[in-house]
């Protein structure tokens, strides 16, 4: 019997699993070291409706996905069984977005102490200043050769000094430290480590580009077409506005000369008849001519230095013939 009951436990749980990969497509893959059950509880209040949070033991995982995979192979639950490993679980999105969920994780993460042996998971350095802790203490400072002075009764560090660093294990002297400073420098929660949607599995990263992003490499990608397509001449609908572009100017610059004219070179040839008095009527154009003006200085003093040498091939006409 209870074999039996074991049996029936297994095949719900795998038919729960198979359900959600085939109708809610859309989950987070979330790593769960170091997340209370309280947090648990919190995360599974908050999304109740919205999502549904789904952990078990991997091997359980990996045969439930094994058999999903058999009986839907178009839903890419072989891509999710490879990515399933380590301590970790699934909330699988049944009436939200991602990003909805991404939010409650990130509202529910607490403060922990360091503990001696644990790997820092941020840089930290104590910062110069007063302590608040009495001059009898400063054994724990010397432990760590931070060094300090004695300032209105109380211990103050001289200068910053770094006691945590990113993927080194906590020394036991700077775990008893922070504790005597109240200092609790990590931070726990539901990690989002990758992304199941559309029957792929993909970095979490990519939730964090913008539409901005996208846009701009989409405009990138465009302009790089329409390069393309005008450097080897095959017209594309990204490249011929540019040709379009080329071939007003060779029509403007054609009939700016000979009396013939339509609407769109007319601004061309009021700016070639009157160039001031078009800057004047549009004050957008007096802008390239402000920097045409140290080229008029430039002129002027070309003209004092031809004064000079005028004067020298006087002189040399004087040599020859005086």
């Amino acid at each position: 019997m209870p074999n039996a009951e074991k049996l029936a436990k297994k095949k719900a749980y795998f038919d729960k699993l198979i359900d959600l990969c085939v109708n809610s497509p859309n989950a987070l893959l979330v790593g769960i070291d170091h997340v209370a059950s309280k947090q648990m509880q919190d995360i599974r209040v908050e999304l109740r409706g919205k999502a549904v949070l789904l952990m078990g033991k991997n091997t359980m995982i990996r045969k439930g996905l094994s058999i999903g995979h058999d009986q839907f192979p178009e839903a890419g639950m072989d891509k999710l069984r490879a990515a399933t490993n380590g301590n970790m679980g699934f909330i699988f999105a049944t009436n939200c977005t991602l990003d909805v969920i991404r939010a409650c994780l990130k509202k529910n993460r607490l403060a922990a102490a360091a503990k001696s042996g644990q790997i820092s998971m941020v840089d930290m350095d104590l910062p110069a200043g007063p302590t608040g802790m009495d001059p009898s203490q400063t054994g724990f400072f010397q432990a760590l050769n931070i060094g300090t002075k004695i300032v209105k009764g109380q211990i103050e560090i001289v200068s910053d000094f770094p006691i945590l660093r990113k993927n080194a294990p906590v020394s036991p002297n700077a775990a008893v430290l922070l504790a005597k400073l109240a200092i609790k420098p990590f931070e726990y929660g539901m990690e989002v480590e990758q992304v199941y949607q559309d029957s792929t599995v993909f970095d979490a990263a990519v939730l964090d580009i913008s539409p901005q992003v996208l846009i701009g490499k989409f405009m990138t990608g465009v302009a790089n077409m329409a390069a393309f397509s005008r450097e080897l001449g095959i017209p594309t609908e990204a490249g011929l506005p540019h040709a379009f572009g080329n071939a007003f100017r060779n029509i403007a610059s054609l009939v700016s000369a000979i009396d013939f004219n339509f609407k769109e070179v007319e601004p061309v040839k009021l700016f070639l008849e009157d160039p001031e008095a078009y800057a004047k009527a549009n004050p957008v154009a007096a802008a390239p001519k402000a920097s045409s003006a140290p080229a008029g200085g430039g002129g002027k003093a070309a003209k004092k230095e031809e004064a000079p040498a005028e004067e020298e091939e006087e002189d040399m006409e004087f040599d020859l013939f005086g």
